[in-house]
């Protein structure tokens, strides 16, 4: 009987314990696990509360480059490179969406891509020469009025909805708030909870005005941008006071050259950088995939998706975050 009773505890014991595998979520870096990402303080947090980090490439210009971006070329940046998220740089202008409204299918190519690979993408307007957001604010309420309908239901999402406002008059309190607050509003109509990154001032260097007047809704991240041969010390300690304030930061684009893409690889003040978003566990987006003839790019001029595939092609700064990237942090 003793016998009997002891198989039957044994059976339950590995009955149990099967079934409790079966419900437990293998813990990794993508969607699959950390679902509907979270603003808590300063920190992008999991389904779970748990702190979280995304890591990943951008896209340069769509119809220059886009060509690079495939199912195939996200699969190897995910599988070894260990990115976990995507950025998709639409420019406006530039030859982007603004005179070519059909570049937004291969925004939707490249965001269902990302979702069939369980990773995260950033679906980013990408002002530039239209310094001021609200040149085309219709054009941008249009436009993620779409993707918001198309992927309300997946945690995939995220919003990035004005790249780079720059220019001596545009300012946080005049212009870029009011338009973020509108853009917002039009996507939680139709989307509650996503991450939404909001573009600053002068680039996305100049918080002073975001820290005394943030924007009052949920799950709201102020976009850094910095370029390592450029942006030192100064902007290191300028953000250090704005996480201090309170506001949380999601560095949506830097690069290992200087602001204008070139005269890099600048090695000793990228560590320090990456060192700086480590303490502070901040996502970064390295700029960019493309085989532009500039330092920042990661591949090699004109090589094409070769470089993703075969570091022989890849740029001196392809091979520097590529390392990076593999470093688990």
């Amino acid at each position: 009987m003793k016998k009997i009773i002891s198989v039957l505890s044994l059976l339950l014991i590995l009955l149990t314990c099967g079934c409790h595998k079966e419900l437990q979520t293998e813990k990794n870096d993508l969607v699959s696990y950390n679902g509907n990402l979270q603003v808590n303080g300063i920190n992008l947090q999991n389904q779970y509360g748990e702190n979280f980090r995304l890591k990943g490439i951008s896209s340069h210009n769509l119809y220059w480059f886009g060509d690079l971006i495939s199912y195939d070329t996200l699969k190897e940046l995910r599988d070894n490179w260990n990115i976990n998220v995507f950025r998709i740089a639409m420019y406006t202008e530039e030859e982007g969406y603004i005179n070519n409204n059909n570049i937004k299918y291969k925004v939707v190519n490249i965001i269902n891509a990302a979702i069939k690979l369980d990773m995260y993408v950033i679906v980013d307007w990408h002002i530039l020469s239209d310094n001021d957001p609200n040149i085309y604010i219709e054009e941008a309420k249009e436009f993620f009025s779409e993707i918001a309908t198309l992927y309300k239901d997946k945690p995939n999402i995220i919003y990035e909805i004005c790249n780079e406002p720059n220019g001596e008059d545009i300012t946080w309190n005049n212009d870029i708030k009011p338009y973020a607050e509108t853009l917002i509003s039009t996507i939680r109509e139709i989307d509650e909870d996503a991450i939404i990154i909001v573009g600053t001032p002068n680039y996305c260097q100049d918080f002073d005005e975001v820290v005394t007047n943030p924007v009052y809704y949920k799950n709201i991240m102020y976009a850094l941008h910095f370029y390592t041969g450029t942006h030192k010390d100064k902007l290191i300690e300028h953000i250090r006071f704005v996480l201090g304030a309170n506001i949380p930061i999601f560095v949506s684009e830097w690069g290992t050259s200087t602001a204008n893409g070139n005269d890099g690889v600048f090695f000793e003040e990228s560590n320090k950088w990456l060192e700086f978003l480590d303490i502070y566990n901040i996502s970064w987006i390295n700029w960019s995939l493309s085989d532009k003839n500039e330092s920042s790019a990661i591949l090699q001029p004109d090589t094409g998706i070769l470089g993703i595939f075969d570091d022989n092609y890849l740029s001196t700064s392809g091979k520097y975050i590529k390392n990076k990237l593999k470093k688990k942090s």
